[in-house]
């Protein structure tokens, strides 16, 4: 029989208020950036969880509906209208998967890729204004910080599964 789990000490009042905090802050910026996104992207054609399902598969390469579904832990008939929508702009198109010709993996067009990167150019730009009177010491500060957070939380919900 394996050794049980030490217990986690329960974080301090203070702590779970700064987290709260955190949360509050990080909704924000999230809703922020969206809403950013869909008041500067005049020529994006199609919604934004189609759109991260288009730089999904951009950047991770061609796969198949139910991968993309398990990634983005959809149902697979919500990824089907999303992938359905894309196809139909032109975006990403299906193609025969070589280790299994019944199947078919999804991948992003020419034409989708063009449109992720102009949507990364076009982000970046933003993200650089609204940071241009920061020092370059903040900005790494953040820059670093920000990646911090994530590997750490990543790390953590990794050992909660």
């Amino acid at each position: 029989m394996g050794a049980a789990p030490a217990a986690t000490a329960e974080p301090a009042d203070a702590d779970l208020e700064l987290a709260d905090s955190i949360v509050r802050e990080l909704f924000l910026l999230v809703r922020q950036v969206k809403r950013s996104g869909e008041r500067h992207r005049p020529e994006m054609i199609v919604d934004m969880a189609a759109y991260h399902v288009l730089a999904h598969l951009h950047f991770g390469g061609p796969q198949r509906a139910g991968e993309v579904a398990a990634t983005f832990h959809s149902d697979p008939s919500t990824i089907s209208r999303q992938v359905s929508a894309l196809v139909k702009a032109g975006l990403i198109e299906r193609r025969a998967d070589p280790g299994d010709g019944r199947a078919s993996l999804l991948a992003a067009t020419d034409e989708g890729v063009r449109v992720i990167e102009t949507e990364r150019r076009r982000r970046a730009h933003v993200i650089a204004s609204v940071l241009a009177t920061w020092s370059p010491t903040d900005r790494q500060a953040l820059t670093g910080l920000l990646g911090r957070f994530l590997d750490d939380y990543q790390t953590f919900e990794a050992q909660e599964s």
